[in-house]
């Protein structure tokens, strides 16, 4: 009994501690497809997509474009904020969980088992897509203005985010779009959010479906 009762504790100890370690990105590649006028021409928004998964290259392709780290000296990053206040936390929901992206070491640190894929949206497709990109604004970061200004800031910001993907995918031909259209408190629920967390945008990021691929 006692060994089996030391089993049981130690594989939920070492579940336990797998859950938690960070999953560690591959580096992200400094040059892929097209230049970026050209990716200017091919950016827009693709609503059909397939179930087909990321590689882990992509996903680090399209989280370090998005808010990576590109001055490692100082931390600053692709996009810009308010008083670099870097307020946005990028949160990855996939098929095998939700996860929220650190810049600083370019890893996944694993929030949720659960998959939360149609929790981000209203369409039938944030279900099956591959990534759903939920940006999310600490309030607490931003310590001016009330919680409108503070909307304002933040909705600016994770603009500036979601155009990143957007011509990441261009460049490396993936299909995105950014939505305003999910519920908010339901979505904050299923991500266990404290209350100055707040939810701005999601962006859903997959490979575009075809008629023989959907």
């Amino acid at each position: 009994m006692k060994k089996s009762i030391f089993f049981v504790l130690s594989t939920f100890v070492a579940t336990t501690a797998l859950a938690t370690t960070p999953i560690s990105l591959p580096t992200p590649q400094q040059r892929i497809g097209m230049d970026l006028m050209e990716a200017l021409q091919q950016r827009q928004s693709i609503r059909n997509f397939s179930s087909d998964s990321l590689s882990y290259q992509e996903l680090s392709d399209v989280l370090w474009a998005a808010f990576g780290i590109n001055r490692p000296e100082t931390g600053k990053r692709t996009a810009p904020s308010a008083m670099n206040r870097q307020e946005i936390q990028i949160y990855a929901a996939l098929a095998s969980g939700l996860y929220r992206y650190d810049a600083s070491g370019h890893q996944l640190i694993k929030v949720s088992d659960k998959d939360i894929r149609s929790d981000t949206g209203r369409q039938d497709w944030v279900a099956q897509a591959p990534l759903n990109l939920i940006y999310v604004s600490d309030f607490s970061q931003l310590d001016r203005g009330d919680d409108t200004a503070k909307k304002l800031i933040s909705s600016t910001n994770a603009g500036f985010i979601g155009q990143n993907v957007y011509l990441y995918c261009a460049a490396a031909g993936l299909a995105t779009v950014v939505r305003g259209g999910f519920d908010e408190q339901m979505l904050a629920k299923s991500m266990q959010l404290p209350e100055h967390m707040k939810i701005i945008l999601t962006q859903t990021v997959g490979h575009r479906a075809s008629a023989s691929n959907p």
